[in-house]
């Protein structure tokens, strides 16, 4: 890369029964770089004890694995089926050792169950209810994520991945680059958004279709989206704020024409990132 990159390290955690949902999680965190990397100067470094810890009689295999590998980990991906893992000496498992120890240094923790289907001759009853247990406590102490296929969990951990890594890890400055304070500190890598464009950004990310509709009608001009009518009818200064607006966003392509008449405009990817880091 040609820049300078933030490396933040996330490390997978699970017992061994999810062996299909961590290699789809690497897959997620890998195709993160190759379509965020370059636009957030971020880095996502996929981690597990597999490829990252090395032998070593020092202390008990989890205490050694939570310094080599844990401790400078930024993000950690935990996620179980139907067990919840051997004992460590110090925890229930080596995941929620794993967990404990992340949470209590700060740092944030994305947590999934699986729901899947599951043959009853191959469920261990002590680990299955061992796993209940642990999964109520998490309920009752944050959010944890549940899914029924791996499909189902390939989207959910990509979507959410991407929440993750810019709430907890896009710097404040990134705004800046966007979006800065006043026109003086406009450059073509710092384009400068209006307060009409702004409003009308954040209100078509919410939009479920993320669709703006600009209409012109025998009664005036009308500028739509997520159920809102931007358009003061019968004020002229209004209705030309709203059509700059639209101009605004598509010249720097945070909406797309898809009537190519300028009456249907959807957001790009880059728009919705841009309205995310508004919001």
């Amino acid at each position: 890369m040609s820049y300078r990159a933030t490396i933040y390290k996330v490390m997978v955690a699970s017992p061994s029964d999810v062996p299909n949902e961590r290699r789809l999680a690497a897959e997620v965190i890998h195709e993160w770089n190759s379509i965020h990397s370059d636009d957030r100067k971020i880095v996502l470094l996929h981690v597990s004890w597999e490829t990252h810890s090395s032998p070593s009689m020092e202390d008990r295999p989890q205490a050694v694995i939570n310094r080599q590998v844990l401790k400078d980990c930024d993000l950690l991906l935990a996620i179980f089926w139907t067990r919840l893992g051997s004992p460590t000496g110090a925890s229930a498992s080596g995941t929620v050792e794993e967990i404990e120890e992340h949470l209590a240094a700060g740092k944030p923790a994305m947590i999934y169950f699986s729901a899947a289907p599951v043959h009853p001759d191959s469920v261990n009853e002590e680990q299955y209810r061992a796993l209940k247990e642990f999964r109520a406590k998490c309920e009752n102490r944050g959010l944890i994520e549940k899914f029924e296929s791996l499909s189902e969990f390939r989207e959910k951990f990509a979507r959410q991945l991407a929440h993750t890594v810019l709430r907890e890890f896009a710097k404040t400055q990134d705004i800046d680059n966007i979006l800065p304070e006043s026109p003086r500190d406009a450059s073509p890598d710092r384009p400068v958004l209006t307060d009409a464009a702004r409003d009308l950004l954040i209100e078509a990310a919410k939009d479920g279709s993320g669709i703006i509709l600009c209409v012109a009608v025998i009664g005036g001009y009308h500028v739509q989206t997520n159920g809102k009518d931007f358009v003061e009818q019968g004020n002229p200064r209004s209705e030309a704020r709203w059509r700059g607006a639209v101009a605004e966003l598509r010249d720097k392509g945070l909406i797309d024409d898809r009537s190519y008449k300028g009456e249907v405009f959807a957001m790009t990817d880059e728009g919705y990132r841009v309205a995310d880091l508004l919001q």
